[in-house]
Order: structure tokens, then C-alpha cells, then sequence
């Protein structure tokens, strides 16, 4: 009886996320900054063990590392840019604010017609 109710009972339960799944080319960009930033803190370990040790690969480690540093920031910036570029590709609905311009089309038309206000008319 106990083995037909644990039966009945669903093995996998699917629940709400609060954030929606970042897109594919952003997700590429962020496990491509992780990898090279764990690649860089790797090599930063072993620049200061060799370092500390006095061995000869401590100095051509060193300037790897200091390398794979400035890629690791790039990297990281990479995932910024990325997010920013398909944001503005991918259509990020944007509304104007009430402050926002009219189009100009309409102003066109209201001036073609003369329904502008007066400080735009002169």
C-alpha cells in the first residue's frame, strides 16, 4: 500500500523561476568569461607556488598570468557588451516617456496643417 502512494506521487515537479533564462549568445559569453577566469586564477596559484618555491617557471607562469588576466577582464566585459548589443538587436520594447519628442512625421504634419503650438510655428 506505502510502494503504490510513493507510485502515485510525481517524481519531478516543475516550478515557476523568478528570472527568465538569459539568451543563448549571452549564456555563451558568461561560460566563456568563467572558464578563462578560472583558467587565470589557476595559473595565478601556480605563478606564486613556483614563486615561493624559487622555481625556474615562475617567471614565464608570471607573464602568462598577467596575459591571461587582461583576457579574463576583457572576457568579463565581453558578457556586458554582448547583453547590451542583443538587447538593442532583439527588440527591448521601449516606450517613450512623456517628456519624449513627438515623432517627426507628426510635427510635419501639424506644421504642414497648422495645428502647432505657437512657439513651435515661429
Amino acid at each position: 500500500m506505502e510502494h503504490e502512494a510513493r507510485s502515485a506521487r510525481q517524481l519531478w515537479v516543475e516550478e515557476e523561476r523568478g528570472r527568465r533564462r538569459m539568451p543563448d549568445p549571452v549564456r555563451d559569453a558568461a561560460v566563456r568569461a568563467v572558464m578563462i577566469t578560472s583558467v587565470t586564477l589557476i595559473q595565478a596559484v601556480v605563478a606564486f607556488l613556483c614563486t615561493v618555491a624559487g622555481a625556474w617557471p615562475a617567471f614565464p607562469v608570471t607573464i602568462t598570468a598577467v596575459a591571461s588576466t587582461i583576457v579574463a577582464t576583457w572576457s568579463v566585459l565581453d558578457i556586458w557588451i554582448t547583453r547590451q548589443v542583443w538587447r538593442q538587436r532583439n527588440g527591448v520594447v521601449s516606450e517613450p516617456s512623456s517628456t519624449a519628442r513627438p515623432p517627426i512625421r507628426a510635427r510635419h504634419d501639424e506644421h504642414r496643417t497648422g495645428t502647432a503650438p505657437l512657439s513651435e510655428a515661429a
